[in-house]
């Protein structure tokens, strides 16, 4: 039998039937034709045809040049003035050395600029190398490490990220929008000569995941795989119209903008509206004034959206379509009915992973379907696929719960991450037979029929919190560096009222040290993303040693901040207070968002 698991509250089982199917098709009638331009590029996707996100959007800007295509501030830009801001940017990165297999490191804050200079890199066959700007110090340097761009564009915006990167880490050339914008004065507005040359294979973008152990890793995505999103999520599932915009307020870096939106955007010829950040009080607002008809999310914003007081707002917007993933299935129908959305686009997947789950039939809580081949296996606690007596796999019963993997082919290749050996720690071989190799997704899930699943967690050594993966080893590495701390376990564990896991670290002090709060606070504040910033301290004894170490995270994680015994606990209640003694309103603080500040 697989690893139980604790039942999350309002987890559904339901399974999804021919009837759900039935409903689903009828809806899409009135997108058939659309639908059939797309389907094909599902099946018939061939990594050597010359086509690539530069040329999709080329080819849009040549057809509807005066169609809206970018909203941000305020101004509207179409694609055609797109296109040609976009070839002038390409001129100035191809003077500084810039082509094929190339990349350009962009730090920036959401911006029309942002996009831009993100479709410039790509038309030219380069890699944009998705720097996330919450990111800063020994971190940054290790990005930019990886990354070996041979030009960085930066969003003056990005104070923290760019004043504390090492001078040697950053490349020869370097921009920020001004002086981008004065370079690419007069220069040439024609579709660079290469674009329409690009086989799909050519990587597109280097978007930063923090895996399952350490550093982040920089995952590789190909035009290829950009395409299958276009097409699948974008053209079968979300099926924006001309007419449409799509309010995009999560982080350029982050795939649901970079990926799903923007290629939902293109499939449908559509325009995409730029948050600069997510805010729950002006959300609405800021849908209204930018005409939205759709918007990306991840699962905390939509929690954060139903915690806002009921306001006229909420079904004053046109919003008929919404795509994303974590939307939980117990606020599912509440989310849906109080802001009137007629379509939850949910979706599964990940940076680094080869396939795709959508939910194109508009079924209820469900991540949706993926005719790609994947299994559902027995997994061991540390999140690693279980194999039986004779070394092979075993798959799960539909309805429970098992570790998703997916095949590796040369009809569903892996991307993998820009370190090799890394990529391998991912795959399984020998899964079921001699010579095959499936991809560790990490994740947990159930199947629940006609190749859709529900997503159940996150299992491993990272755990999601505010729409960000969060490697543990980062996290332990930045706690112990209090020269209270003598050993610390981090693991994420659950909060009611909040998607994915919030981070608690257990530590064993140095003999005759008292914890500082506020003094650790600002460490971690300093040295650490907003997001892996562990909210809850448990104070233990001594953690054991690393033989038995993964196992001990498993308990320590099932505990959690309420069965811990005699154990101090301290929570994060804010920069101005550090971590205080744990308050039975904490929990609750966390879910409404106020806490920490």
């Amino acid at each position: 039998m697989t690893q139980q698991t604790r039942r999350r509250p309002g987890l559904e089982r339901n399974r999804v039937g021919v009837a759900d199917l039935l409903k689903g098709a009828v809806e899409m009638a009135p997108d058939l034709l659309s639908m059939a331009r797309h389907a094909p590029g599902m099946v018939l996707r061939s990594p050597d045809a010359a086509k690539t996100i530069g040329s999709v959007f080329a080819n849009l800007a040549a057809k509807y040049p005066d169609r809206p295509f970018v909203r941000f501030d305020g101004a509207t830009l179409t694609y055609g003035e797109a296109n040609r801001v976009v070839n002038r940017y390409a001129a100035v990165l191809a003077e500084r050395g810039v082509g094929v297999g190339d990349v350009v490191g962009i730090l920036a804050e959401n911006s029309d600029t942002d996009l831009l200079v993100i479709l410039a890199t790509v038309k030219l066959g380069a890699s944009a190398g998705m720097l996330n700007y919450n990111q800063s110090g020994a971190v940054i340097d290790h990005s930019m490490t990886l990354l070996d761009a041979k030009v960085l564009i930066r969003d003056p915006r990005c104070v923290e990220a760019w004043e504390t990167m090492r001078p040697e880490r950053r490349p020869e050339h370097v921009l920020d929008f001004d002086e981008l914008d004065a370079a690419a004065a007069g220069k040439p507005d024609a579709d660079p000569a290469v674009t329409a040359t690009l086989p799909a294979s050519t990587n597109a973008f280097l978007i930063f995941t923090s895996g399952t152990t350490g550093l982040p890793k920089a995952s590789r995505m190909s035009h290829n795989r950009w395409l299958a999103n276009y097409s699948g999520i974008g053209g079968l599932a979300v099926r924006l119209r001309p007419s449409d915009t799509l309010y995009v307020p999560l982080p350029m870096y982050h795939n649901n903008a970079l990926s799903v939106s923007l290629g939902a955007v293109l499939a449908g010829g559509a325009c995409i509206a730029i948050g600069r950040k997510f805010s729950a009080s002006r959300f609405w607002d800021d849908v209204i004034a930018n005409r939205a008809t759709a918007f990306c999310y991840i699962g905390e914003l939509c929690r954060y959206l139903l915690a806002q007081p009921a306001r006229p707002t909420d079904r004053q917007h046109a919003v008929r379509v919404i795509v994303g993933n974590g939307m939980r299935p117990e606020i599912w129908d509440e989310f849906a009915e109080r802001f009137g959305i007629e379509r939850v686009v949910e979706f599964y997947g990940a940076s680094e992973l080869n396939l795709a789950f959508v939910n194109a039939f508009n079924v209820k809580r469900t991540a949706g379907f993926c005719p790609l081949p994947f299994k559902v296996v027995e997994y061991d606690a540390d999140g690693s696929p279980r194999r039986d007596a004779d070394g092979r796999l075993r798959s799960v019963r539909k309805g429970e719960p098992g570790l998703l993997i997916a095949e590796i082919s040369a009809r569903v290749p892996l991307d993998g991450y820009t370190d090799d050996a890394e990529t391998e720690r991912k795959v399984i071989r020998d899964a079921f037979k001699p010579g095959d190799a499936y991809f560790n997704s990490g994740d947990l899930v159930r199947q629940q029929g006609f190749f859709h699943i529900a997503f159940v967690d996150r299992l491993g050594d990272t755990f999601r919190w505010k729409g960000e993966n969060v490697a543990t080893t980062e996290v332990e590495a930045a706690v112990a560096g209090d020269a209270a701390v003598e050993h610390v376990a981090v693991y994420g564990i659950e909060v009611p009222g909040c998607d994915g896991r919030a981070g608690m670290a257990a530590v064993s002090l140095a003999e005759g040290a008292v914890l500082d709060g506020k003094e650790l606070a600002d460490r971690l504040y300093a040295d650490l993303p907003s997001y892996a910033l562990p909210l809850f301290l448990r104070q233990v004894p001594e953690i054991e040693a690393t033989t038995t170490f993964k196992n001990r995270k498993v308990e320590l994680r099932d505990e959690g901040y309420a069965d811990t015994g005699d154990d101090p606990v301290w929570v994060l209640k804010g920069k101005a207070d550090g971590y205080v003694p744990f308050y039975a309103e904490y929990p609750a603080e966390v879910a409404a968002a106020k806490a920490p500040r």
